[in-house]
């Protein structure tokens, strides 16, 4: 099931849904409008970036196929094109985990799906969180973002 989401800008987000139930769970937690915003909110770049949300079973096969890891990850981002105009990139989000581990950070499910698509998108855009430094870089950015969107630090302790 997907949904395609023409911006205003020439950034196209295609989102996509493994099931119905997966598209009614993630509706509950943030409108088509919002995930939109926050993507956009992450980058100014041109192109495609399509966002599926997949439940545990999907995102565990994922995570081994491309990471060689035996488990579901929240997010994986798969960039295929990087400019310094455009962007295309798949992102997957694995909404079980996301809601698992919002509960067990005592964060609401929104605020910690907001801080993973935008995670994602600057993924998406060459950064990482490999070493202290590009940790930090990646980290501000995200504070920022989230900041600018109403949602609070999510590294600051509750």
């Amino acid at each position: 099931m997907a949904i395609k989401q023409a911006t205003s800008s020439k950034l196209e987000i295609d989102i996509q849904f493994a099931s119905a139930p997966i598209e009614d769970k993630v509706l509950t937690i943030a409108s088509l409008a919002a995930i939109k915003k926050w993507v956009k909110a992450s980058t100014h770049l041109s192109g495609l970036v399509t966002l599926r949300f997949v439940n545990a079973a999907e995102g565990k096969k994922l995570n081994f196929a491309f990471r060689n890891k035996d488990y579901a990850t929240n997010v994986l981002t798969f960039p295929y094109e990087l400019t310094k105009k455009t962007l295309t990139a798949d992102i997957i989000f694995c909404l079980p985990v996301i809601q698992k581990e919002a509960r067990e950070q005592a964060k609401t499910a929104q605020a910690h799906l907001a801080h993973l698509i935008i995670h994602g998108c600057l993924h998406a855009q060459g950064l990482d969180h490999e070493s202290n430094a590009e940790a930090s870089k990646m980290e501000s950015k995200e504070i920022a973002i989230l900041k600018s969107l109403g949602f609070r630090n999510p590294y600051a302790p509750v």
